[in-house]
């Protein structure tokens, strides 16, 4: 897959993983965030080899991520977004949701997923919703597994 690469101003959103500053996104996930709060960092770097990962930059200095997991046919799920706290409010979300809604592989899907308890009216504005019949949804969620604790249930 072509990487591809935008600019605005000082910032640059790319989806090269070679320009991926895995430490920093590590640091942020492990330590800032509720969902992969102490995820291993060989566990991060599975998930982004994996992936469509677009890069959030400010001067070539690692700013924000985001990844898709998806078949590029029918289905796929929004993940790991953020941007560090001091660039907020200056519309770089946005500008991202934008490009991985645009990436020219993520186009005629079917289903877009995305589990999130915030920035939710960032996403209501490129049309997710609640989920319409939530008694249709199962999963299977482990929120210990970078503890080491297994759930089996």
């Amino acid at each position: 897959m072509k990487n591809i690469e935008n600019h605005r101003n000082d910032f640059t959103i790319s989806t090269d993983k070679n320009k991926l500053d895995i430490k920093r996104i590590h640091q942020f996930l492990a330590n800032e965030t509720d969902w992969a709060y102490g995820i291993p960092i060989e566990t991060l770097k599975t998930s982004i080899e994996n992936s469509l990962n677009f890069g959030l930059y400010h001067q070539n200095k690692q700013i924000g991520f985001a990844r898709v997991i998806s078949d590029y046919a029918t289905i796929a799920y929004l993940g790991d977004v953020y941007v560090l706290d001091e660039y907020r409010g200056k519309g770089l979300s946005k500008w991202l949701i934008e490009e991985i809604m645009e990436h020219p592989n993520l186009q005629g899907l079917r289903r877009w997923i995305l589990l999130t308890n915030t920035a939710e009216w960032l996403y209501k504005k490129f049309g997710f919703t609640e989920v319409a019949n939530p008694e249709f949804y199962m999963e299977k969620h482990n929120p210990s597994v970078y503890k080491g604790v297994h759930n089996n249930n």
